[in-house]
């Protein structure tokens, strides 16, 4: 578990990075690359960037694992690729070794990886330029999906800043982030305190980081943290069985029925009464039909069996009961199948 801990001047210099930082996606989406981990967006960008993967990308490959520690000199602080990539290559050697020497506990060293931290020009300038295919190759095509992510957590971010203050801020980061002031503890692969000592903490919304926040090992550079933006989120699991109407759709649905001038409630005719459903058409039920869901699925929150269930859908009954319900999800106005049926 990682343990950030605030002070009051920390709690007023509390700030949200204003745009996405170039290196920090980079090396959080290699992360993404070589796991099965994300959300759908990710495993298309994922099985698009496989099949483009540049050789020359390589040597990055070797300093960032499929998951755990990297090395804090490829994330310096910035927001232009060359101006990181420059100070990438002007990093200290005492910096670099001590960097590699803590990745070398997790993975064997290569032969190039020793040559970087001799501050080798040679080893050097191979990272540089595999860091700018990958980000060529990986980054640029989805850049301005990353920017407009980006750009919806900050204003929500602002938003409950100006709402609830730096509390409201902290308490909303992530599901894996809980605020016990003056602590925020962070679900993290090892043992850490982050002491911020009157540096405030820098927020980085990030497009690949997922589940939980990263942040670096040493304590000598500015404090930041990077953590997921509200759509990288993970989603719950679905429950094993259907929950009750709607939300066995997993979709907010709100039916809209005519109703009687007489009596204001839902219609009731002649044929209704004499129908031997009468029991079921007695009670409204909303009929929405999604890919995803079976007959199953549909017919059982309605009290009616999987038989039954075209019974129930025939167009000449929906038409004689005057049931005719509509969908409004998400602002647009959706025909239920029995009304898709009265059409034809």
């Amino acid at each position: 578990m990682l343990r950030v801990h605030f002070s009051g001047d920390d709690l007023g210099r509390v700030r949200v990075a204003t745009r996405p930082d170039p290196l920090w996606e980079t090396t959080l989406s290699l992360h993404r690359l070589q796991r099965g981990d994300g959300d759908l967006r990710v495993r298309k960008w994922r099985g698009a960037v496989r099949t483009r993967l540049p050789k020359a990308a390589g040597p990055l490959l070797t300093l960032v694992p499929p998951s755990g520690y990297f090395p804090d000199f490829l994330t310096p602080s910035g927001e232009d690729l060359e101006e990181q990539l420059d100070l990438v290559c002007r990093t200290e050697r005492l910096a670099l070794r001590r960097d590699l020497a803590v990745l070398a506990r997790s993975r064997r060293p290569t032969p190039w990886a020793r040559d970087l931290g001799d501050a080798n020009p040679a080893a050097l300038g191979a990272l540089t330029r595999a860091a700018r295919s990958y980000h060529r190759a990986a980054i640029e095509p989805v850049w301005n999906d990353i920017l407009a992510c980006f750009d919806r957590q900050r204003a929500r971010q602002a938003r409950l800043l100006l709402t609830d203050g730096v509390d409201g801020l902290l308490r909303g980061l992530s599901p894996a982030m809980r605020w016990k002031a003056p602590v925020l503890e962070v679900d993290y692969p090892v043992r850490q305190d982050l002491h911020l000592d009157g540096r405030g903490l820098l927020l980085i919304p990030s497009y690949f980081c997922w589940r939980t926040g990263v942040t670096l090992v040493e304590n000598d550079r500015v404090p930041v943290l990077v953590h997921p933006s509200k759509s990288t989120f993970p989603k719950p699991c679905a429950p094993a069985t259907a929950p009750p109407w709607p939300h066995c759709w997993g979709t907010r649905v709100r039916p809209c029925w005519r109703r009687s001038k007489a009596a204001g409630g839902p219609a009731m005719s002649r044929a209704a009464r004499a129908s031997p459903c009468r029991r079921r058409a007695s009670t409204p039920r909303c009929c929405v039909k999604r890919v995803s869901c079976s007959v199953r699925v549909r017919a059982t929150p309605c009290g009616i069996t999987s038989r039954n269930w075209g019974r129930h859908c025939c167009a000449r009954i929906f038409n004689r009961l005057s049931l005719l319900p509509e969908t409004v999800t998400h602002g647009y106005r959706v025909p239920t199948p029995q009304q898709h049926l009265m059409r034809k």
